[in-house]
């Protein structure tokens, strides 16, 4: 079952440290997504309904809000526990890291937008990324920064709001 192993290689992502709070989140995550291949709606109702209390427990749990219907790419990792807020619009791509404090969501609440991040984006803790923009591919976003722009590839988003810098040597 698809379900299975892609817990086995978030388990990887982990380390093997079941006990890590991002772990936790991944697999009530990985359930959500997996109730949506019932394809019987009456059949997929309870499973829903364990569904919704996983998530709400988690969510006390470790203060980390990571809706089902938010594509994650490979080796998406949750580095640190707490205060992170991940809209149901937004994406990632492979190999994604987000640190403590770390909302990434709606600019207004009037544009159902939120950012789409590429593959290789490393969000440092407190950071603040709103609006439906890009992140690109080889992402740095510092701590506490505030990104309402879109970022290129191979660039580094620091500040309030967050000013873009090149990366000097850019990532294969």
């Amino acid at each position: 079952m698809k379900m299975f192993s892609n817990i086995k290689a978030d388990l990887g992502t982990y380390e093997g440290q079941w006990s890590c709070q991002g772990f936790w989140v991944m697999i009530v995550y990985r359930y959500g997504r997996w109730r949506y291949t019932i394809r019987n709606a009456i059949i997929r109702k309870p499973f829903s309904l364990i569904y919704k209390l996983l998530y709400k427990g988690v969510q006390i749990l470790t203060g980390i809000e990571l809706p089902c219907e938010v594509p994650v790419g490979r080796n998406f990792r949750i580095d640190h526990f707490g205060d992170i807020i991940i809209s149901g619009y937004a994406s990632f791509g492979d190999n994604c890291i987000v640190r403590n404090g770390v909302t990434i969501g709606l600019k207004n609440i009037e544009e159902k937008a939120a950012p789409h991040l590429g593959n290789h984006v490393n969000i440092g803790a407190g950071a603040k990324i709103l609006g439906n923009i890009t992140i690109g591919n080889n992402v740095d976003i510092g701590a506490n920064a505030v990104v309402i722009t879109p970022v290129p590839d191979n660039s580094i988003a620091v500040g309030i709001p967050a000013k873009i810098i090149p990366k000097k040597t850019p990532a294969p």
